[in-house]
């Protein structure tokens, strides 16, 4: 502990002659206006007390290698008592077995016919566990609406970086238009091929969706001019914007004639 409270010693120090030398920098840092008076008094009161620490911290080596020694003799002093115990309990080992097999022999001779049983003990009868072990709750599933919020989520990370206002903005637009879409969306094959067009972009696949619905609807309202319908029709097949433009064109310059 002593050491780190060293370093921070010197790192204050250094801060100290930097700091009275060009104060800039640590301007820079903090963002504010700071004088050499204030560094001077920041960076020599932090030298003053990582100093104490330090000395308070730095225990004498002498004090911590006494315990050691200590330790030490204590050791060889318990294995000694122990080796000598071993000894002893071996040389009466001998001793005892003689007299077991004295004492065996008596008991035998004695009483021959004494059957000596095991003694029993208490069974206790363990019940069945007829608790019902708890459900397992089932995972949680994602909807489809939770993916595409994910990635609409990663699109615009992607697009804006970290201009979080412009990527909660970019989420919020295309989850509204996500939503409108499932809502309103009645033509199966415009829808596709917005799809197809742009992708998950479902701001441009929902205005995309709109132009095409609502030509499709004004072309299978018109029952004038059926043949040049027809010719807008065969040239801008299922673009449904373009046939109505086609169509409103030709007419215009048909009946100008």
């Amino acid at each position: 502990m002593a050491d780190l409270f060293l370093v921070l010693f010197f790192v204050s120090l250094i801060g100290l002659i930097t700091g009275l030398a060009k104060p800039s920098i640590f301007t820079r840092i903090t963002k504010k206006e700071i004088t050499r008076k204030k560094i001077g008094l920041g960076f020599g009161v932090a030298m003053l007390v990582f100093f104490v620490l330090v000395g308070i911290t730095n225990e004498p080596k002498e004090k911590v290698a006494q315990p050691t020694q200590l330790q030490s003799e204590k050791e060889v002093a318990i294995g000694e008592m122990t080796e000598k115990a071993t000894e002893d309990e071996t040389e009466r080992e001998p001793e005892r077995n003689t007299e077991e097999t004295g004492e065996t022999r008596e008991a035998i001779e004695t009483d021959p016919l004494e059957v000596i049983e095991p003694e029993t003990t208490n069974q206790v009868k363990k019940e069945p566990d007829t608790k019902i072990p708890a459900p397992t709750p089932a995972p949680e599933t994602k909807t489809q609406r939770d993916t595409m919020i994910e990635i609409f989520k990663a699109n615009a990370l992607t697009k804006w970086g970290s201009d979080y206002e412009m990527v909660s903005y970019e989420i919020e637009q295309q989850t509204k238009a996500y939503d409108w879409i499932i809502k309103n969306a009645s033509y199966a094959d415009i829808l596709t091929r917005a799809k197809q067009k742009w992708a998950d972009d479902y701001t441009m696949i929902k205005y995309e969706y709109s132009q095409q619905a609502d030509a499709y609807e004004w072309i299978n309202q018109q029952t004038a001019h059926p043949a040049i319908m027809a010719q807008a029709k065969q040239k801008w097949g299922n673009n449904y914007t373009m046939v109505e433009y086609e169509y409103k064109n030709q007419v215009k310059a048909y009946e100008s004639l």
